[in-house]
């Protein structure tokens, strides 16, 4: 069967509508469903090429466009599991929509589910490791550098924010669905690298710590980041193997969690490409 829309939704009173906010608004509705927002073609078509099912798609023609509307139907042209797809009028699709500069799509997607022990991580693994992350644009940005560098998972401990905050995936840009990214408890976070044999590498202001230039990061590898209010609790940094701080040259002492996690991932993977 074509893949077509199979109705237009016009009431912002229409319980399809009225679902779409609660998604939005309330990481509550969306851990009860099992459900997660997605707005764009570009992080669509990421999700959809990791595997991720999807439920439901909304587009506005307007925003759209021909051409937008043709890459969606590309991209489930053939899929016996093509998604039900439903057109909204442009004033009831910019009350939906969270972004400016909209392309007028949104997706409602099944909630990937994820475990420590679902990891498979080679063996000489770079794991990313967040201590209770509470700003949806960092978590989202530290995703993009974990799918760029790559790094082969990222480990949330105690997140303060929803990992599927449509927020999240808008900085994310996707990423969120390429990295294999796991939400747990700090102790069974700690418990798992010490069971596979990965040391961690606390970044944190301490006396201890030594430049991360000292370091080597060739073998299996845990990167730990805190947030930027408090940083690292005393308690994960006396669990860590090692502490290490970047060097800051000027009046700050520290630089955004998200900057800092690129900087050490990324001579993480120099060191690993170099053979130094």
């Amino acid at each position: 069967m074509p893949f077509v829309p199979t109705d237009r939704l016009s009431s912002p009173q229409n319980p399809r509508i009225k679902q779409l906010l609660k998604l939005q608004q309330k990481s509550a509705e969306r851990r009860a469903l099992g459900l997660t927002l997605v707005e764009g073609l570009r992080e669509l078509t990421i999700a959809v090429e990791a595997g991720v099912p999807v439920a439901t798609i909304y587009t506005c023609p307007e925003l759209a466009g021909e051409t937008g509307l043709a890459e969606l139907r590309a991209l489930f042209s053939g899929k016996k599991d093509a998604p039900e797809w439903f057109e909204v009028t442009r004033p009831v699709f910019e009350k939906v929509a969270y972004r400016e500069g909209s392309d007028g799509l949104l997706a409602v997607l099944k909630t990937p589910a994820r475990s420590l022990a679902d990891l498979r991580l080679p063996a000489n693994p770079l794991v990313i490791v967040l201590e209770a992350v509470e700003k949806p644009g960092n978590l989202g940005a530290i995703l993009r550098t974990a799918d760029a560098a790559p790094v082969d998972a990222v480990l949330i401990g105690d997140p303060r924010t929803d990992l599927f905050n449509p927020n999240v995936i808008r900085a994310s840009i996707g990423c969120v669905f390429t990295v294999p990214t796991v939400a747990a408890p700090v102790a069974d976070i700690l418990a798992f690298l010490q069971e596979k044999g990965i040391r961690t590498h606390a970044a944190a202001l301490a006396p201890e710590a030594r430049p991360y230039t000292e370091y080597s990061f060739r073998g299996p590898t845990a990167l730990v980041m805190g947030t930027e209010a408090d940083g690292l609790t005393p308690q994960m940094r006396a669990a860590c193997d090692e502490t290490l701080i970047i060097p800051m040259m000027g009046r700050i002492d520290s630089l955004n969690v998200s900057v800092a996690t690129a900087v050490l991932t990324f001579e993480a993977i120099r060191q690993r490409v170099a053979g130094v």
